[in-house]
């Protein structure tokens, strides 16, 4: 579509209005969005390299727990963060938990010593999380 004006010195010009839409910017974005979903997409599934024992029962939960791991080299994680395992009733006390959510899972590596298994079931306990739940994976059929 053309339009017809006239300058201000009287001289005639055509002007042309743009009909096209310049779709360079929006697949700049879209590139960049999932960019960034290809590199944050691995870190949020992330967490601590555990070799969980098997066991026959097993239990699948869907809900958010607080999740204490302990790595075969006897570091202790919370909510994967690491914490020396002295600050882990104070941490625990802190998180303010509600009464129906103070469950506690201990996920161990099967290479473990029972020694730092034990500190660590005993730190909870101190916090005053009775409830304990180990994770544990099944067999493979």
């Amino acid at each position: 579509m053309a339009f017809s004006a006239r300058g201000s010195n009287g001289s005639r010009h055509t002007q042309t209005a743009m009909s096209d839409i310049n779709i360079t910017p929006l697949v700049d974005v879209v590139l960049v969005l999932l960019l960034i979903f290809m590199i944050s997409a691995p870190v949020l599934q992330s967490g601590i390299e555990v070799a969980i024992p098997h066991t026959r029962s097993t239990e699948t939960l869907t809900e958010e727990r607080m999740v204490v791991t302990i790595d075969k080299d006897q570091n202790v994680y919370l909510q994967d963060k690491p914490v020396n395992i002295n600050d882990l009733t104070g941490r625990l006390t802190s998180a303010k938990l509600e009464p129906t959510k103070r469950i506690v899972y201990v996920r161990a590596d099967e290479r473990v010593q029972f020694g730092a298994f034990a500190s660590v079931m005993e730190a909870v306990k101190r916090a005053g999380i009775t409830n304990i739940s180990i994770v544990t994976q099944p067999y493979k059929q």
